[in-house]
């Protein structure tokens, strides 16, 4: 008897690996860069269950797979991706076995900041004037002819690593040249590819004021199907544009219905050339209009699937697995939105850097509000603040049930207060 096909599952973190084997035994056969698993506190999966290559190397990724695939006489019947950076090589391989999976082009246009505005302009739809920069008087030109403030980015990456809100000409050259200082030091970077060079491709955008919402969806056969919609809570400090919580479910406001979003959102994929996907959105309210921020054909990660696993009793890792092997069907019993109270995922930032010496959640546990408490930090563990370093001044999340009677963003900081962090 043979062995049932595995969904192949490229490029992922160590901690998601764990979560799908635990969940799912023997149901993936993970693709996985060394430096993932030489850095990992989990366990190895079995030596059937995991490849290991250079992910940035498509050919000798492509040659370690098909290799492993007939060492151990296993099929593939989908393919899945849960991280920007390895969403390209997913596609390459995709097509390689002819599975489902967003074209590489597709890829690429959700990847590139620069071009999915384009698209998104041309298509009609509202999104940040945006304009690739070249250097510090390109950037200092942008600011004067568009007004103030402005963003500065890279034309790929995701969350807040290496972008700078500039409020003056001053800014934007300390910003461009942040941005390109940054870029070098992460030359090897899958995450930024190609970008290292003495002439970044930077992109600078007009800021775009409102409440920020991200949100995952399901598009297929030209529509849409939203997994949840949730309102993040910026941080007031820090790196620009840190989400320090995400409220869940979210109200927007009176002037978008659901049925504007969902047509909102197919016509935005569909710009891309995503035709079948599950993907996150990030999007503004600004004066009653969705202007669209970012789009990837990945799910929502961080802790929102923790905080949909708690509140919709789903699993969107495992959304992802059933979705790529055309085996749907576990949405249909998840609870309106409407019917559920508001819970939020709040991330735990340090505030310094530092070794750690102690990390100790006693407060948050006693705290009625708090349900969950994942610290994925121990003593030892080094701090590099931003801009240097975006992951390891993150300690962990909590989630929380607030209080009716309070704002969500006051509780967000007051319970981030209760986690007592002490550095050596």
């Amino acid at each position: 008897m043979s062995e049932p096909a595995k969904v192949l599952v490229v490029g992922t973190t160590a901690d998601y690996i764990d979560w799908i084997r635990k969940r799912h035994p023997g149901r993936a056969l993970f693709l996985t860069d060394p430096a993932v698993r030489f850095q990992a506190t989990e366990s190895a999966p079995s030596e059937e269950e995991e490849v290991l290559s250079d992910l940035a190397d498509y050919d000798g990724a492509a040659g370690s797979l098909e290799a492993h695939l007939a060492r151990w006489n296993l099929q593939l019947d989908g393919v899945a991706g849960y991280d920007c950076e390895s969403l390209v090589l997913a596609a390459v391989l995709a097509v390689k076995y002819g599975l489902p999976f967003p074209s590489v082009v597709a890829v690429a246009n959700s990847r590139d900041k620069y071009l999915s505005k384009k698209l998104w302009t041309e298509t009609g739809l509202a999104c940040p004037t945006a304009c690739r920069v070249f250097s510090p008087d390109n950037a200092a030109r942008f600011f004067r002819e568009h007004g103030n403030p402005c963003v500065l980015k890279p034309l790929t990456g995701s969350g807040s690593e290496l972008v700078f809100r500039c409020e003056s000409v001053p800014d934007c050259i300390t910003g461009f040249q942040a941005i390109a200082e940054g870029l070098k030091k992460r030359r090897n970077s899958r995450m930024y590819p190609g970008q290292g060079g003495d002439s970044p491709g930077v992109l600078a955008e007009a800021l775009v004021q409102g409440d920020e919402f991200s949100c995952d969806f399901i598009i297929e056969n030209n529509s849409i199907r939203i997994i949840r919609v949730t309102r993040k809570i910026l941080a007031p400090g820090g790196a620009f544009g840190t989400a320090r919580g995400y409220l869940f479910p979210a109200r927007l406001p009176e002037e978008i219905d659901t049925s504007a979003l969902a047509d909102t959102i197919c016509r935005a994929a569909l710009a891309l050339g995503i035709h079948r996907a599950i993907c996150m959105l990030d999007f503004i309210v600004e004066q009653g209009q969705i202007v669209l921020l970012e789009m990837t054909p990945r799910p929502g990660g961080d802790c929102l699937p923790f905080l949909l696993r708690r509140c919709l009793n789903l699993d969107p890792l495992t959304l992802l697995l059933d979705f790529s092997q055309q085996r749907m069907g576990g949405l249909d019993s998840t609870p309106h939105p409407d019917c559920l109270p508001a819970c939020v995922g709040l991330r735990l930032h340090a505030s310094r850097a530092g070794v750690l010496k102690r990390l100790d959640p006693v407060h948050l546990r006693r705290d009625k509000r708090v349900v969950e408490i994942h610290l994925i930090r121990t003593a030892g563990h080094r701090v590099v603040m931003p801009p240097e370093d975006y992951e390891s001044w993150l300690l962990g999340h909590i989630l929380f049930m607030p209080d009716r009677s309070g704002d969500p963003a006051e509780q967000c900081r007051e319970l981030a207060e209760k986690l007592e962090v002490a550095f050596e």
